[in-house]
């Protein structure tokens, strides 16, 4: 009967092939895509085959469907759509006929994968399969399921991958085995299932087998510890394996180039690398096997390299003997010495993962090393440069660094500033001296130009901030490079440090003392050529314009050329540009007198290291001293004695504020730095003033709960004493809070000035008010003669506009404050005064000066910090007042003064009542 049918099957099929044309065949399509001449042709010839096949599939043609799939899947290989035939791979798949199911499970594997649902339906196709009689017809399955298996696929039919793990026939057991291995990658916690036929397969004599074994134990070793320790106890049985396979002799069915199965070899060595890691006695196993094939494998064939690649990564994980490490440092060496450029590549990555386990055995080889910088590819002179760097040491300096450093003149561009990034870093870490330091860092920006980080012009900076003995040389140095380098559009961060070096130290530079005598109007003339460059960039431009003032107070006859050269770019379309020129031209204009200490010399940068040594070494010691600052840490006792009692200090507040009129509860805000935070942040040289919170009677916080106090009656304020500060070295400093504008606090002038550094003035004048001077005869005047002739001064210069009626709030014998109103910054509701505190006598000097205030509870008071503590003779002090006054009440201040002088602590009590009206308005 089923002989009949197999006749009538084939009766019909013929019928049908006579009845229908045949299709076009493969080797045609192939012929006729290949002879298209543009791209548009294939995609006509594409086009109208997928059409033509369509129709087959539409038309249920099941004597052509195999030829039909065949040709689509050569089309979808040309990467044109060809998803319509999955569902005809899978009608070929359940195809009794071998022909049908080689091309539909082929199909199934190149369209279907696990994110589509379509791949579910052949599970129970590929379970019947597995179960086939047919060898071919299993492994087809096995490969298909192993492409293609899902999470639930795999759990699904595991049990049957196993059962072949089992099978007598070793091709199905090979094909199990890499079955088993993509399943245990997708589910794998099904591993454990493969276990006993794994611990058979390993002593399998077939080396296909045996190939496909170690790999399926390998991949499972690395992802499961207990596997790892199931499978330790064969390290005996798999060195004898591969001893086998070493000393055996000629086999033509494993022999490749001499060696026989490398591939094997090199999965054993491996798995060996795997299970013995991290353990001295597998090591000890594995010595003599890996010292045998470190000597006897053959070098002069792709094959033995292959192997002593793995070997070399076996000795290095297993922790092997000294002797073994040297001797695979060395086959590294023979690698870098092969003509083939992937082996030197290979080599020099291997080399940069060993040089940390046996720095002395890699830099045997350094020459060679060396020698890879100057390779034609590109892929290989980057890895040697890597592994250069990492080589470097106090030994080696100088002829690595000078290695370098030619090998940075003439790389890529792409690497010059990774490369120029790695010297600084070596050069700060291993540099015997400043001048050395400076004079490598000089060169990097020579052979670097334009392909250098910003880390490595903030860096030159700081080092030459920092050493004040390499400063003449360096700023001779950079002008020298500068002058001579043939375009300065192609060298800007060398142009940017010499610019900032000659405004910072530029009298080093006009002194005479240079070996080669500089004149200022060169400099001027190379400024100038720099600023109107129109292929120089805005940074560089804006370290240039800067040096250019800064320069005006190290060389002050040059100052009207510098001047018209800035005010150039008063209209500039840079807005920082602008800023800086009109900022500059202010300062020249009407604040003169302030230019020399603006514009003076920076203090020290210090380095990132240095940096976080004093936030972590120093912060905890700050704080404690900051506890002396607080409001309840001030002496508290009747002026003109020291307190050497803490107990009454929140008394001692209250009777400070016990001089307002009857029943009206006092408030003061305070304005401090939160001590939480070190007040030395280098980053932000003003983050002391600008982080500092205004509290007020409704905060959170309540001082007076500290003292005994309550928060309905007082609070209490201290503005924190100021701290010297560094600046960021990689930013450019800004002129923009220096000089008054209509958006900044002229900061500038809350500064520390002794009178005799001032333009004009003698022993008896004081500034009471910015830029105009007094005699020492005004404290002598009445209250009113006072008010007018302070008026009188703002009247009539016209650079006091922003300034209001100011008024002297306290005087004695060694002090005199004013209150000096910003009526820039103020409002309506608020005042802004500067409270300018100074010394009455030019030959005493006052230290240790802590101002207070306190104003009524209708009042708000804020406090920054001051300018400083000392007021040296004849000079002052600043510090700024806001005064929030919402409901526009009557003014009145209590002032507490506590301060040093000859030897004597004061502490003064003061009230001021006598505002004028307008006091505050404009």
């Amino acid at each position: 009967m089923e002989v009949a049918n197999t006749i009538k099957q084939v009766i019909n099929d013929a019928v049908e092939r006579v009845r229908m044309p045949a299709p076009l065949r493969l080797r045609d399509l192939i012929r006729m895509i290949r002879a298209a001449r543009t791209a548009a042709e294939e995609r006509e010839v594409v086009n109208r085959e997928c059409a033509s096949i369509r129709n087959t599939f539409r038309e249920e043609d099941t004597v052509w469907r195999c030829r039909s799939v065949a040709k689509l899947l050569y089309i979808h290989m040309l990467g044109y759509p060809a998803h319509f035939g999955q569902l005809e791979c899978l009608k070929l798949i359940a195809s009794p006929r071998f022909t049908d199911k080689r091309i539909g499970y082929l199909g199934a594997m190149l369209l279907l994968d696990e994110r589509q649902d379509t791949h579910l339906l052949i599970t129970n196709v590929l379970k019947n399969d597995l179960n086939s009689d047919a060898q071919f017809v299993v492994g087809l399955a096995l490969c298909t399921l192993g492409t293609i298996a899902s999470v639930e696929m795999s759990r699904d039919l595991a049990p049957e991958v196993e059962k072949l793990l089992k099978s007598s026939n070793a091709y199905l057991r090979k094909k199990a085995a890499l079955c088993a291995f993509r399943i245990v990658r997708k589910v794998p916690e099904l591993m454990e299932m493969f276990l006993p036929a794994c611990r058979t397969l390993i002593a399998e004599k077939n080396h296909a087998v045996l190939i496909t074994a170690v790999t399926l134990v390998t991949e499972m070793c690395e992802r499961s510890p207990d596997t790892f320790n199931y499978f330790k106890k064969m390290i005996p049985t798999l060195v004898r394996t591969m001893k086998t396979l070493i000393l055996s002799g000629y086999s033509p069915e494993h022999d490749v180039s001499g060696v026989s199965d490398p591939f094997l070899q090199v999965k054993l060595l491996r798995l060996l690398r795997v299970l013995g890691r991290g353990d001295h006695e597998a090591a000890e196993a594995m010595n003599d096997l890996l010292a045998q094939v470190a000597t006897n494998t053959e070098t002069s064939k792709n094959v033995g390299n292959a192997i002593l690649y793995e070997t070399v990564h076996a000795i290095m994980d297993v922790q092997s003997e000294s002797g073994l490490r040297v001797l695979a440092v060395n086959i590294l060496g023979r690698f870098l010495l092969n003509s083939d450029k992937n082996i030197r590549y290979v080599a020099l990555t291997t080399l940069q993962k060993t040089v940390q386990l046996d720095q002395n055995a890699v830099q045997r080889h350094r020459s060679t090393v060396l020698d890879c910088l100057k390779d034609p590819d590109v892929s290989i002179r980057r890895r040697a440069m890597e592994l250069c760097f990492q080589l470097v040491t106090d030994s080696n300096l100088e002829i690595m660094t000078r290695e370098l450093l030619q090998f940075l003149g003439r790389t890529e561009p792409d690497i010059k500033s990774i490369c120029a990034s790695n010297l600084v870093s070596i050069a700060e870490r291993y540099a015997p001296n400043p001048s050395w330091h400076f004079h490598t860092l000089f060169e990097i920006l020579q052979a670097a130009g334009n392909y250098v980080r910003e880390d490595v012009v903030s860096s030159t900076i700081q080092l030459i901030s920092d050493t004040p003995s390499v400063q003449p040389d360096a700023v001779a140095c950079l002008w020298e490079g500068t002058r001579n380098v043939k375009s300065m559009e192609d060298y800007q961060p060398l142009v940017q440090v010499c610019c900032w070096s000659v405004g910072e130290y530029g009298d080093y530079l006009l002194s005479g003392n240079a070996e080669e005598e500089v004149e200022a109007d060169h400099v001027l003339d190379c400024f100038q050529q720099m600023l109107w460059s129109p292929h120089v960039n805005i940074v560089t431009r804006q370290y240039c314009i800067l040096a250019l003032e800064k320069l005006s107070a190290r060389v002050p006859e040059c100052t009207d050329r510098i001047r018209t050269i800035v005010a150039a770019f008063g209209s500039h379309l840079n807005v920082d540009m602008q800023q800086r020129a009109v900022e500059f031209g202010a300062l020249c204009r009407s604040y003169d007198h302030l230019r020399g200490p603006l514009l003076e010399r920076m203090p020290p940068i210090p380095s990132e290291r240095e940096s976080k040594a004093v936030e972590n070494g120093v912060e905890g010691q700050i704080q404690d001293d900051l506890g002396d600052l607080l409001i309840g840490d001030l002496p508290g006792e009747s002026t003109g004695t020291v307190v050497e009692s803490r107990g009454n200090d929140s008394n001692a507040l209250l009777d400070l504020l016990g001089g307002m009129e009857p029943g009206e509860h006092d408030i003061i805000h305070e304005a401090q730095s939160n001590t939480n935070q070190s007040l030395f942040n280098l980053g932000n040289a003003s983050s002391s003033i600008s982080n500092a919170p205004t509290m007020n009677s409704s905060g959170g916080l309540d001082l007076l709960d500290i003292f005994g106090g309550s928060s309905d009656t007082t609070t209490t304020i201290q503005a924190t004493e100021p701290q010297q500060t560094a600046v960021n070295s990689a930013s450019l400093p800004s002129l923009a809070s220096s000089f008054p504008t209509l958006t900044n606090m002229p900061s500038s002038l809350f500064a520390t000035v002794p009178s005799s550094a001032v333009n004009g003035t003698v022993s008896n004048q004081h500034e009471l008010i910015p830029g105009q001077f007094f005699p020492s005869t005004f404290f002598n005047l009445s209250k009113s003669e006072q008010l007018v002739t302070l008026a009188q001064k703002v009247d009539q210069d016209s650079i006091m506009s922003e300034y209001g009626k100011a008024m002297l709030a306290y005087s004695d014998e060694a002090v005199w404050i004013i209150l000096v109103p910003l009526l820039a910054y103020s409002a309506s509701t608020s005042i802004v005064l500067q409270v300018r505190i100074g010394s009455k006598s030019p030959q005493q000097q006052i230290t240790d000066f802590v101002f207070q205030a306190a104003v009524p509870k209708t009042l708000q008071l804020t406090l920054d910090p001051p300018s400083g503590t000392t007021i040296s003779k004849g000079g002052f002090i600043t510090q700024k007042i806001t005064i929030g006054n919402p409901s526009k009440a009557v003014l009145k201040m209590k002032l507490k003064l506590s301060y040093t002088v000859n030897g004597s602590t004061q502490e003064k009590l003061h009230d001021v009542y006598d505002f004028p009206p307008d006091f505050g308005s404009s």
